[in-house]
């Protein structure tokens, strides 16, 4: 086959993988969570399956310790955040007032505020900016929201996630032996390295940083509820979710947490510091410790690439998409990498000048 029927054969398969996406992504939130669940836990039944354990046993296993276990988090730690979440939407108008009073003695130094909001153009500038970003939020949230759980109804979500999960863990490298047998034989070798690259990315990530996150949502979470802060738990456990994007999860938990302990416990600088601390060795543990021993440094997946993704990924396709944007730039990344390997090794890059004989 010429270089441009693959091309043609790719680009159908990328087009009705779309298409897969855009007319079915109201019901495949529990075939992704279940997919998503089985590659996370698949290490650990490879590990059980080497010490002897019948694969079908160690799945159903892995899968009951793991429902347990979403279980028991949820009866715990559900009513506490949604009661912390409560609180903070109430308090945040009194926060909002309290900011503006120490913020404009210092603006009017440098501002003239009273004559900006006499002025109609300005007024009518802000507004359109804000009219603009509320409508934008609104329909990023709708779309992540409405395509995701609202469309999904929560106990089919809670008894396919789990059984699809089973299957998949079970029958994991049967599905991958099967998927090689139908590679074509000529590329077979160069196609199956680019998945490994590719499932090299993605366990570094999606296993790695996964991990990251939940010991660090723990850390932060117990460590500022023991301070006395009012709603640490949620900003800590917040905080540590949002970590997979590095310094963006830190720096909203620290401003949030600062912010609240300025308001909390003014003027006790100590317990202020204290906050502050919490957040210096959280980024220490990160960066020293967890990054490094959990998620490695061959990742390759830069920040803003990810962010990139799980934007575009919640505007286009819903929940579904944020669940599925960091494989598909994981993808995207390895084979761009290949992409330019390979132009920078042929003819059109330049090749090297002929040896002299």
């Amino acid at each position: 086959m010429t270089i441009k029927q693959h091309f043609k054969i790719w680009a159908v398969i990328l087009v009705a993988f779309i298409l897969f996406l855009v007319v079915l992504s109201d019901i495949l939130l529990p075939f992704v969570l279940g997919m998503a669940v089985a590659y996370f836990l698949d290490p650990v039944a490879d590990r059980l399956e080497e010490a002897g354990v019948n694969r079908s046993l160690a799945t159903a296993f892995i899968i009951g310790v793991f429902i347990l276990l979403v279980i028991l988090a949820t009866m715990l730690l559900v009513p506490v955040l949604i009661d912390q979440i409560l609180g903070l939407l109430k308090r945040l108008p009194g926060y909002i007032t309290s900011l503006q009073e120490f913020l404009m003695p210092i603006i009017d130094r440098f501002i003239d505020v009273s004559a900006l909001k006499q002025n109609e153009e300005f007024q009518k500038t802000v507004s359109g900016y804000a009219g603009q970003a509320v409508k934008t939020l609104g329909s990023l949230s709708t779309n992540i929201v409405g395509g995701g759980l609202a469309l999904v109804n929560i106990i089919t979500l809670l008894v396919i996630t789990p059984v699809v999960a089973f299957y998949l863990l079970r029958d994991w490298d049967h599905i991958v032996d099967k998927v090689n047998s139908w590679l074509p034989r000529k590329n077979a070798k160069e196609i199956q390295t680019l998945s490994k690259e590719i499932d090299d990315v993605l366990a570094g990530f999606v296993r790695g940083q996964s991990t990251v996150c939940l010991i660090l949502a723990t850390y932060y979470g117990i460590a500022l509820m023991f301070t006395g802060l009012e709603f640490g738990l949620v900003i800590g456990i917040i905080t540590g979710l949002i970590s997979f994007i590095p310094f963006v999860g830190a720096i909203i938990g620290f401003i949030a947490s600062v912010g609240v302990a300025l308001f909390q416990f003014w003027p006790d600088f100590f317990m202020i510091g204290i906050v502050g601390v919490i957040f210096v060795v959280g980024q220490v543990l990160e960066g020293y410790v967890l990054t490094p021993n959990l998620v490695g440094e061959k990742v390759g997946l830069h920040p803003v690439w990810v962010m990139f993704g799980l934007l575009a990924g919640g505007s286009l396709f819903g929940f579904v998409g944020v669940l599925i944007a960091v494989p598909m730039a994981a993808v995207v990344g390895v084979l761009s990498r290949f992409a330019i390997k390979q132009y920078l090794d042929s003819p059109l890059y330049g090749a090297p000048p002929p040896d002299n004989e």
